[in-house]
């Protein structure tokens, strides 16, 4: 039976609720949701979907190198949107970050994210 390992880190911003910033099996890493969110504040960053990606995705960056990995050995990420019309301008700051082999990933357009944010991002990711 796989390990399962809770993953905490101060460089991504605190559970703002009744979840873990990811969970480790042997091999894999599972991110939960990341919004915006200033690890050191609490507080949303950027008022714009392209400023709350970058936050998004460095805050999962984060979570992915506390669990041992990187966002290189990302194998599936999950986008949600309040407005799907700005996909352009998320897709431009995502492509920085996942600029040659890029995993597998869905987006999906909801109607609100926690906190207010524009925008949540969530991770799997292998563990060498």
């Amino acid at each position: 039976m796989a390990k399962r390992t809770v993953i905490a880190t101060e460089t991504a911003p605190k559970a703002v609720g009744p979840y873990s910033q990811a969970i480790k099996t042997d091999n894999l890493v599972f991110t939960a949701g990341q919004i915006p969110l200033d690890p050191a504040t609490m507080n949303l960053v950027g008022s714009t979907v392209a400023e709350q990606t970058h936050q998004a995705l460095k805050n999962v960056k984060a979570v992915l190198e506390a669990a041992g990995t990187s966002m290189e050995n990302a194998v599936k990420l999950t986008v949600f949107m309040v407005d799907l019309g700005e996909f352009q301008n998320m897709n431009a700051v995502y492509a920085e970050y996942f600029p040659e082999a890029p995993p597998a990933r869905s987006a999906f357009q909801v109607t609100a994210l926690p906190l207010g944010a524009l925008v949540e991002i969530e991770c799997v990711a292998v563990v060498p």
